[in-house]
Parts: structure tokens; C-alpha cells; sequence
């Protein structure tokens, strides 16, 4: 699936994912996919400590901070891309797998990016956050981030590649549980946010905004294993 901000190929893909059985058909491709020791630890940490600030259920507040890490390995992979790009200049074959990544990444950032603008305006209606939950943990966790993803990268991509399956997994899971918890109403609440219509997608309620953005996640999920491939 190529993903691209208001492709109407990919946003009726994302539709056809509200299907239970297309989901679950499109998911199962890469659920027992077996991810490295060291991913897998690093990985379980940044869940682990996102869960501790922000609890374990799922909410508004743990969404918009899940949203705004989530924008960072896709920006990590393209710096790391333009970086190794440098030494590999003659090597046509690696130059275009490298600005292939930074393309997909791109991509893949700017539909993050539009599920964290479009979040935090719901957020803010719900419940005020203190500073501390609200920024200074979210940036410390995305600066780490990035820079754990950017020198797996370098090193070994396969690993950074594992470490954002494991998060965009543990993105889908809580989506699904806010969606099975919540739907009577969120299918109350209308959406209306000017950037959700400039990025090209259009929900009537926040149920199917969310549903959108679970089915956002395992696309993201699904391709950064395929990406595995041409690095």
C-alpha cells in the first residue's frame, strides 16, 4: 500500500479496514511476526513508560502523547536516509532505496502528524492537561526517540524498523479498546476540524475519525515490516 496524504486509493483502503473481516484478514499478515531481542526491549520499555504516566487505558491524553511519538521514526529514518545518502551517492541502486525511504517516511509522518493536531483539539475540549504530561514528557520521550531510531538505523535498520511495529501495534490495540468501549459515544460527538478537511479525510463523528486512526496504525505497522525488505 502506498501511502500518501489525501490519496484517495489509500483513505478507500482505510475505509475497507472498517470491515472486521478485511481487518482482520489485513492484520494477520504480519501478527506473529518475530521481532529481535534488542527492538523487543526497547520496545516494551517505551510502552512501559508511557503506561506509567499515562495509565493504562486508553484516553484522549495518553492518544495526543501516542501521536506525537509516533510522528518521530518516520522523521529519524528520512534524517538517517539523507545522511547515509552521502556515502552512497555512486551507488544508484542504494540512492533510490534511500530516497524511497524518505518519501514513504515523509508520508508516513504527515499522517501522523495530522492524527496529533486533529487529537489535541479533542483533548483540549475534554480535559485540560497539566504542562508536565501535556509537553515535557512527551519531548523528552520523542527526543530519545528519535535519536534511538536514527542510530539503529545507521547500524542496523531491521531494528528500528521492529521497535515502530511494536509501538504502532501498541497504538492499534488501544485504539480498538477506546473504539469497543466508547462507541455509543463517540458516535455522539461530531467531528468538525478544518485540518482533518485540508489533510483529505472527512468523518461525521469522533468514532470514525478514531477508526480511521486505528486503521492508520496497522497500515503503518504492516508496512514498516515490508519496508524490511528494501533496506
Amino acid at each position: 500500500m502506498q501511502l500518501k496524504r489525501g490519496d484517495t486509493n489509500l483513505e478507500a483502503f482505510n475505509k475497507k479496514l472498517n470491515d472486521p473481516v478485511e481487518l482482520e484478514n489485513y492484520k494477520k499478515q504480519f501478527d506473529n511476526y518475530k521481532i529481535s531481542l534488542i527492538p523487543k526491549i526497547l520496545g516494551n520499555i517505551l510502552v512501559a513508560s508511557g503506561n506509567l504516566v499515562y495509565g493504562r487505558a486508553p484516553s484522549y491524553t495518553k492518544f495526543r502523547a501516542v501521536e506525537i511519538i509516533a510522528r518521530v521514526p518516520y522523521h529519524s529514518w528520512s534524517s538517517a536516509a539523507f545522511t547515509m545518502l552521502t556515502m552512497f551517492f555512486a551507488n544508484e541502486k542504494k540512492a533510490i532505496n534511500l530516497s524511497s525511504v524518505a518519501k514513504y517516511s515523509e508520508i508516513a509522518g504527515d499522517n501522523e502528524t495530522m492524527h496529533v493536531v486533529v487529537i489535541s483539539q479533542i483533548a483540549a475540549r475534554h480535559k485540560k492537561m497539566d504542562i508536565f504530561r501535556k509537553t515535557i514528557i512527551p519531548v523528552l520521550f520523542s527526543f530519545f526517540y528519535f535519536w534511538f531510531s536514527y542510530l539503529m538505523y545507521i547500524i542496523k535498520p531491521k531494528y528500528s524498523y521492529e521497535l515502530n511495529y511494536m509501538f504502532e501495534q501498541h497504538a492499534f490495540d488501544q485504539y480498538s479498546i477506546f473504539l469497543e468501549q466508547n462507541e455509543e459515544k463517540l458516535r455522539a460527538k461530531k467531528m468538525d476540524s478544518d485540518f482533518l478537511s485540508w489533510y483529505g479525510r472527512h468523518t461525521e463523528n469522533e468514532y470514525d475519525f478514531f477508526m480511521s486512526v486505528r486503521n492508520d496504525e496497522i497500515i503503518h505497522r504492516n508496512t514498516t515490516i515490508q519496508e524490511i525488505n528494501f533496506v
